[in-house]
């Protein structure tokens, strides 16, 4: 099976490929542990209960009886699945429904579902990208808009991509200056970076695009629900005075379902809906999932409070883990880092953690660059401070154990 008639197999590297088992055997493997039962702001994992310190269940509607009562509901009236593309037979007036109030919320003539938010960002930018188009894009960017910029270079030669250094402004002024002007050019930007948590400079982004012609597109995935006084968003969180031509977000985090949608023009977004082949040749949302989300906004809507809940977490957990002596860059939002920079000891203090009961996410190369792994901490509304306390504690502990901090 190794070997083809010409040469070596293309599952070669597959079968020779050992870093898994190596990090298995070493005691030392974090990933793809499967959750029993999930309670709340706690799982279940090889029978125990840890405190889950690293979902993006943000204000903790994934776990919300109105919001699981809503889902039951669709799929009584409608079943499990759309089984079709949206295109097709997959559009339910569920759909249109949704659309119609995100649109509103986020302040745009239009939006357009996807099924997930990964689909989104490839979608949408593939089908806004072609020939002679300069894409530009922040380098801590979500891999699913840099691999929509790569899903647009593949359908159209001469796909222009350029990335500037991480939140500098400079940097991005030197990059959009090596573009020629009346150029087409696409300014993407996330405005919560997944990894370090920290915030976008929205008003400063917006005037570089206006002063060289670019359209804005910004990815909301870890803002919407989270970032200003209503949850719409980076936007809010600057005043509401730099607005993006497109906005994105998904479903997957503060709306606590999955699914995906972007929003703007009207032209805009009805171009996309009839050009993006990850919208046009996948199944849709299906029911359960979409009026899981339309609960969800319902929810947003009328309990503010729950935004600002969390928003005080976010600071008490910056706060505390900042004066324990991590390293927690420059996170602004529930997402706080603990910047440990070696992949061994993340891997530790991961497995130190769980042993104790809480539950974090580790991250190394190449989701963050080789000298920036991570343990990456979220919150969410729901949870206690005697439970935010538990994992000050342990990091506390766990970090002088193995010399991490002092």
């Amino acid at each position: 099976m190794t070997k083809t008639a010409r040469g070596t197999s293309v599952v070669q590297k597959c079968l020779v490929f050992t870093a898994a088992d190596e990090s298995k055997a070493s005691g030392l493997y974090p990933y793809f542990k499967p959750i029993e039962r999930i309670c709340g702001t706690k799982v279940v994992i090889d029978g125990r209960e840890l405190i889950m310190a690293g979902s993006n269940n943000y204000l903790g509607l994934a776990t919300d009886p109105r919001v699981k009562l809503a889902a039951t509901e669709a799929i009584k009236e409608f079943g499990t699945s759309c089984s079709g593309s949206r295109f097709m037979n997959g559009t339910l007036v569920l759909h249109e429904e949704l659309e119609r109030r995100l649109a509103a919320f986020v302040g745009k003539d239009s939006a357009l579902c996807f099924t997930t938010g990964y689909m989104t960002n490839l979608g949408a930018i593939s089908a806004l990208v072609d020939r002679g188009t300069h894409v530009v894009c922040d380098r801590y960017n979500h891999a699913s808009i840099v691999d929509g910029v790569c899903m647009a270079a593949g359908l159209h030669r001469g796909v222009n991509f350029h990335r500037y250094r991480h939140g500098d402004l400079f940097d991005l002024e030197v990059v959009l200056g090596t573009i020629p002007p009346h150029s087409k050019t696409l300014l993407v930007t996330d405005g919560v970076f997944s990894m370090e948590g920290d915030i976008v400079n929205l008003p400063a982004i917006k005037s570089f695009a206006a002063a060289h012609g670019a359209t804005l597109y910004l990815d909301e995935a870890h803002a919407i629900g989270v970032l200003g006084k209503t949850g719409r968003g980076t936007a809010e969180h600057f005043g509401g005075g730099c607005m993006p031509d497109i906005v994105m977000c998904t479903f997957s985090k503060a709306f606590g379902s999955t699914g995906g949608f972007i929003a703007g023009e009207r032209k805009v977004v009805d171009y996309i809906k009839h050009t993006a082949r990850p919208l046009i040749f996948s199944a849709s949302i299906p029911p359960a999932a979409i009026a899981a989300v339309l609960k969800s906004l319902e929810i947003i809507q009328g309990e503010p409070k729950r935004i600002l809940r969390l928003q005080q977490i976010a600071a008490k957990m910056k706060n505390g883990l900042s004066s324990l002596g991590y390293d927690t860059g420059n996170s602004e939002t529930p997402i706080v880092p603990l910047i440990i920079g070696d992949p061994e000891k993340t891997f530790r203090l991961f497995n130190a953690f769980f042993e104790r009961g809480v539950y974090v996410n580790p991250v190394v190369t190449p989701a963050v660059p080789p000298d920036r792994c991570l343990l990456r901490t979220s919150y969410m509304a729901t949870q206690t401070d005697q439970e935010l306390d538990t994992i000050l504690s342990v990091a506390e502990d766990e970090g002088k154990r193995l010399g991490i901090i002092r």
